[in-house]
């Protein structure tokens, strides 16, 4: 690094990862909080919520306290010791539940009522009518289900299943022996959570939780006690599991008995009832090991998961953002197969906004074609009902070479990867687990087929999975192509993954991890060295997280030269923005909207010669150092137009767009006297846009439906 006096490295000009999400959490917070968005969107937000703050737990703060457990003292990117940042995130977790339930009671509740829609809230609330409907459903639908469960000297204390919803009640034998006793049930997960009840002839319509139901009939469970108090609660367990894969001798075996452990984990979250009798909460501490800074008292209903169950609901299309149908990509909208498709030029994908068949199509046409000799393809999380392992299983029936990693350890995708891996060996494809130590995160597709002219190859490269179902939901890019270099290093890839045979030189992919972070450094060093010298220099990037220190650090340096450097990141940014003498030329836009931001870009400006790249890989140590990634480059100079355009379009947003703010936070743009710019919404008009031209010049009919739905963020 060029000496400028400055120390970048020092730990005081970053932000600890794991805080950095939590305000990513409050951005989306923001979005349930935002009256000028649908209602019905403001629920699934909010939902959105708790279901990340869930996974928040039993990933990172697990892996917090086993650090503790273990006495390890090593400090973070912000130079603190992991109890310190179990201290903060205490503090900034409970701040963020508060809102989230400040959230529910104050503005959603009241704005649902108003729509002619109430949660019953309270089982006590239900009139005599409301009630025997209540109760009968219960005797018909959730009362055989119910498996009630006492604790004395002869029963021990249950084993609670992680996330799982339980009622615990203490109870005292009805002619009065023995004192109080505590029993639980757990509110079982097969059933729907919300039980509409009947109209109650003004137009209202009402529902009420599965647990209100249970807990107003816990009597029939305990018929021969009194029961003196019950409550909701709910636990969420150490899910962080490590896996010795050096030791292990079938990788396959040893996730499948890690995923059991999974459950019986260490509790390190308890949500409870803010009135929750004080008793039955001591017992609960006791028996579950909580300390008190790990326990949540809830003014509401425990796991707001269930607003996204209430989305669904018929009859509130008004209270919803219109749809939108993912467009025809244009370059297809013709009657040539594919593979001469691919031969006219580079393809550039655009999902959700451009659809996802392309790709599924790709992989079916290959399975078909009796010139395709071989197709190899990284599976890193797919749908539950995926075509492209359908067509896989189908090519290697039909007698072709197919190889196919699948990433066994894809956090909360192993038990699904599991079950597609074994269905593709029983269908005769090759099935690699991916490379000792390193998650295969990758995406890539090589199709090798024989043609008049020879042997051809032709690859799909993207930033997002192969997941048909996530691609409506998530923004991704991607590229078809049938280049030659990168056909060659598309094969060097697979023969790396299944025979860790690495070539000696590559000709346009760059690794990791083996040499993609050097690479984006040393492109970084050069924006800086344009900037001395009074060259055009300027670096646009876009990712899910940057958090890593040696890649935070040139950034810095090239800010410092006088790099304009402007980045787009959803989640966690460990880099801080905007501050005088370290990063005046850097800003970061976080853009949550309806779609899930995912695409990986990357544009440096190369003395005005600009260079377009597009990748699986964040700006994360994991990402660069323990994954194996694809960084590959957009030559075409019409594609690689319409990439700048993505990123100029998303920092121009001033709809969706929050801005990183010199003290860490982050604040949406005054709008005032703008016009508005909201690049998801500008990104839809445009495909619909172009697919429609390019119907009109093939002589097409083309109809278009508005589809907006929140992805999980």
């Amino acid at each position: 690094m060029a000496d400028t006096g400055l120390n970048y490295l020092d730990s005081k000009n970053y932000v600890n990862r794991e805080l950095s999400w939590l305000e990513f959490d409050f951005r989306i917070l923001n979005e349930a909080r935002d009256k000028s968005i649908p209602l019905f969107e403001r629920l699934k937000f909010l939902s959105i919520t708790a279901s990340n703050l869930d996974e928040f737990f039993m990933v990172r703060v697990a892996s917090l306290k086993d650090m503790v457990h273990a006495k390890y003292k090593k400090t973070d990117i912000a130079g603190l010791r992991p109890e310190e940042q179990l201290e903060l995130i205490g503090e900034k977790t409970h701040e963020l539940v508060a809102l989230q339930y400040s959230t529910y009671n104050r503005s959603l509740l009241p704005a649902l009522k108003q729509q002619g829609l109430q949660i019953v809230s309270e089982h006590e609330e239900l009139t005599e009518k409301d009630g025997n409907f209540v109760d009968r459903f219960f005797h018909d639908n959730v009362y055989p289900v119910l498996t009630p469960m006492a604790v004395d000297s002869s029963r021990p204390f249950p084993l609670i299943r992680n996330k799982s919803l339980n009622i615990a009640a203490l109870v005292q034998k009805k002619n009065g022996a023995d004192g109080l006793e505590f029993a639980m049930v757990q509110v079982p997960s097969g059933l729907p959570r919300i039980v509409e009840l009947p109209a109650d002839g003004n137009g209202e319509r009402r529902v009420i939780l599965l647990e209100e139901i249970i807990e107003r009939n816990m009597k029939e469970l305990f018929l021969n006690y009194n029961i003196v108090s019950a409550h909701p609660f709910r636990i969420m367990r150490n899910a962080d599991f490590t896996l010795d894969e050096e030791e292990a001798e079938d990788l396959l075996e040893e996730i499948q008995k890690q995923l059991k452990k999974r459950q019986w984990g260490e509790v390190i979250r308890l949500e409870v009832e803010e009135k929750v009798d004080k008793r039955l909460l001591k017992i609960l501490k006791r028996e579950l090991s909580v300390g008190n800074d790990d326990i949540y008292e809830i003014n509401g209903p425990l796991d707001l998961t269930f607003l996204m169950k209430m989305y669904g609901m018929s009859g509130f299309d008004e209270l919803k953002t219109p749809s939108y149908t993912p467009q025809p990509i244009p370059a297809f909208m013709n009657d040539d197969d594919i593979f001469t498709n691919m031969r006219k030029g580079d393809i550039l994908l655009h999902h959700p906004y451009q659809t996802f068949e392309p790709v599924v199509e790709f992989v079916r046409q290959a399975a078909k074609d009796p010139d395709v000799l071989a197709i190899k393809q990284t599976l890193y999380r797919v749908s539950g009902h995926s075509p492209i392992v359908a067509a896989l299983a189908e090519a290697a029936e039909r007698g072709k070479q197919v190889s196919v990693l699948v990433e066994l350890k894809a956090r909360f995708d192993e038990e699904n990867n599991i079950n597609w891996a074994k269905k593709l060996e029983k269908a005769g494809c090759h099935v690699i687990y991916g490379l000792v130590g390193l998650k295969t995160h990758c995406k890539i597709t090589l199709v090798v087929r024989r043609e008049e002219d020879g042997i051809r190859r032709y690859v799909h490269l993207g930033t997002g999975n192969y997941n048909d179902s996530t691609a409506k939901l998530y923004t991704d890019c991607g590229l078809m192509t049938c280049h030659p270099q990168i056909g060659e290093d598309a094969t060097a890839v697979f023969n790396m993954l299944s025979g860790y045979s690495e070539p000696p030189t590559w000709n346009k992919l760059a690794l990791a991890p083996l040499w993609l972070r050097s690479r984006c450094i040393r492109m970084i060093k050069r924006e800086a060295e344009h900037a001395r010298a009074g060259k055009p220099a300027r670096i646009m990037a876009k990712m899910n997280s940057l958090c890593d220190k040696e890649v935070i650090a040139n950034l810095y340096e090239a800010s410092c030269a006088g790099v304009k450097i402007e980045l787009v990141i959803r989640g966690i940014c460990c880099l801080k923005a905007g501050i005088p003498g370290l990063s005046e030329n850097i800003t970061v836009h976080s853009i949550v909207g309806n779609f899930l931001e995912h695409a990986r870009i990357l544009y440096v400006e190369n003395d005005g010669s600009p260079e377009v790249y597009m990748g699986s890989a964040d700006w994360m140590p994991r990402n660069l150092d323990k994954r194996v990634e694809i960084m590959f480059p957009v030559e075409d100079p019409e594609l690689k137009k319409q990439v700048i355009h993505i990123l100029q379009v998303q920092l121009e947003d001033n709809v969706k767009a929050h801005v990183l703010q010199p003290d860490g936070t982050y604040e949406k743009i005054d709008k005032r006297g703008k016009v508005l710019v909201c690049a998801q919404e500008q990104f839809c008009e445009e495909a619909i846009a172009m697919a429609k031209k390019a119907a009109e010049e093939a002589g097409h009919d083309v109809h278009n439906t508005r589809v907006f739905v929140p992805a999980e963020a």
